[in-house]
């Protein structure tokens, strides 16, 4: 049986060469489209040279053009995630800039005092007949006690004009303080909310950051409460 042989078949690398070109230090990055068009030339050069006793076989080529539209719709949904990152960016930067000067609880139990001014918060599991705030000074002694009364659950917050236990002001400084709640004698789960002024908007890799004085550098998620 005589063979079929076609004198015009072009080899793989020759049809690399024809598309890429032939410079082997040439260096050039293409589109998703680019490639797109280079595997589809590449495609029907195979198909146009092929065996006529030898096709290609028609899964290969299936396999193939669905690798390229997997690739192609890969890049464009990153593009997609990429505009819509870019959107969020922008809309957290508006909406952290509005924060500036306003005062937000945060979990912590730190209580600077200004001034002879304090402000702390506190978070209740349930309602409370009776809470307590004991506040601390830098060496963990409690220098006052402040009842607060019954309180309902959720966030409460509360003042220190700066007073000890025997009316004495103190020196301004950090402070800290604990919580306790109760509901006929029964403890009732609760924790402390420190209390602080947002007085700039820092922009960091992982995103934007409140700036909030002796509190430190907070993220905008970490916020409870604006008050």
């Amino acid at each position: 049986m005589a063979s079929v042989n076609n004198t015009s078949s072009t080899s793989a690398a020759d049809t690399f060469a024809a598309i890429n070109g032939s410079g082997s230090t040439k260096k050039a990055t293409s589109t998703t489209e680019d490639q797109e068009n280079k595997f589809l030339m590449l495609l029907m050069t195979q198909i146009k040279n092929q065996d006529p006793l030898n096709p290609m076989d028609n899964a290969a080529v299936t396999t193939q053009l669905a690798q390229l539209n997997t690739v192609s719709g890969i890049e464009k949904l990153n593009a997609t995630m990429a505009q819509l990152l870019d959107g969020y960016n922008e809309t957290q930067a508006i909406q952290s800039a509005g924060m500036i000067g306003k005062n937000v609880m945060i979990a912590g139990n730190k209580l600077p005092l200004t001034n002879g001014q304090a402000v702390g918060g506190a978070l209740l599991e349930a309602a409370a007949d009776k809470v307590t705030v004991s506040i601390k000074d830098s060496s963990g002694k409690i220098v006052s006690i402040e009842e607060l009364g019954s309180r309902d659950a959720g966030n409460l917050y509360f003042g220190w004009d700066g007073k000890d236990a025997s009316g004495v002001t103190l020196s301004d400084g950090n402070y800290t303080f604990a919580v306790d709640a109760s509901m006929s004698g029964q403890k009732i789960p609760s924790s402390a909310l420190q209390v602080g002024t947002v007085s700039a908007v820092i922009r960091s890799k992982s995103g934007f950051l409140l700036d909030l004085g002796a509190l430190g550098d907070v993220a905008f998620k970490d916020v409870q409460q604006i008050l």
